[in-house]
């Protein structure tokens, strides 16, 4: 099987390169793949004539998208939306990378494949939830693959970023826990897209976030935990690191399809967190 990346220079797209070995795997990214030139991916396609693409190309930068909002939209949602036509012309599965923030973050539980997004409160959400819109509209053959909190290789992600604040000159490090969520690792999401690829007749949005939920503060402890290091972490709310974006209160997701659908599990966020510090420091 051929399988096309946007974003393939991205964290996650890197790992895809990396881990999805059993794949031709093309990675592209700009200038190579302009996901906004319709004309132009659509030629991409046709020329490198792969078996499925693998959509990871976004403006993740959850605070620049309140300040850049066009470009946001250009980005999230109408270049997702040219991917979407491009692969359905071309006869191509498409597998597009979304995010928990299509959520409020408001619910007192895990959301579901099966919970009506708004968009939340952030241009990124609303961007991002366009472009899903987008995807279910102009490609039929499609999985949306739903994921939050993510780290891997070579960053950057609060992980690294923890670790990094973690060298000695600091007596606390203040870490919000009142936002709750599931750390995932590009791992553990490469796995669970190589069980989607291999069965080309599943549709629909499919959440892929690691088992088992933390807190931000929660998470920096098992990271200094696991890494035996010696930090003072202190619990703080999210009102006292005021950021333009407002961050969703709950990020869980339930992973309901991979069950209906007889998938193996996602990693306990934890095992998973293991496996990559042992590979990446």
């Amino acid at each position: 099987m051929k399988v096309l990346l946007t974003g393939g220079r991205g964290m996650l797209g890197r790992t895809l390169t990396a881990e999805l070995f059993e794949y031709e795997v093309i990675p592209t990214d700009l200038p190579e793949a302009d996901i906004t030139d319709p004309a132009g991916f659509d030629a991409l396609l046709r020329e490198a004539r792969p078996d499925a693409v693998i959509h990871c190309a976004a403006m993740t930068a959850v605070d620049r998208c309140e300040s850049e909002r066009d470009l946001a939209f250009r980005l999230n949602a109408f270049g997702t939306g040219v991917v979407a036509a491009a692969c359905n012309r071309n006869h191509v599965r498409l597998i597009a990378i979304s995010t928990d923030y299509v959520f409020d973050g408001n619910a007192d539980r895990p959301y579901s494949e099966f919970d009506r997004p708004t968009g939340g409160a952030t241009v990124y959400g609303q961007s991002k939830f366009a472009g899903e819109e987008l995807v279910r509209t102009h490609c039929p053959d499609h999985v949306i693959a739903r994921i939050s909190w993510l780290y891997g290789a070579g960053g950057p992600s609060f992980v690294h970023t923890m670790l990094k604040l973690a060298d000695g000159s600091r007596p606390e490090l203040k870490v919000v826990a009142d936002q709750i969520g599931n750390p995932t690792s590009t791992l553990a999401v490469a796995h669970g897209l190589r069980e989607l690829l291999c069965r080309p007749g599943l549709v629909g949005t499919y959440h892929l976030t690691c088992e088992g939920e933390a807190s931000w503060y929660e998470f920096a402890c098992e990271i200094f935990s696991q890494r035996n290091v010696t930090q003072k972490v202190v619990p703080c709310r999210t009102d006292e690191f005021p950021r333009p974006a407002p961050r969703p209160a709950n990020s869980r997701l339930e992973k309901r399809m991979l069950r209906l659908a007889g998938l193996p599990p996602m990693p306990d966020w934890r095992d998973a967190l293991r496996e990559f510090l042992a590979r990446e420091f």
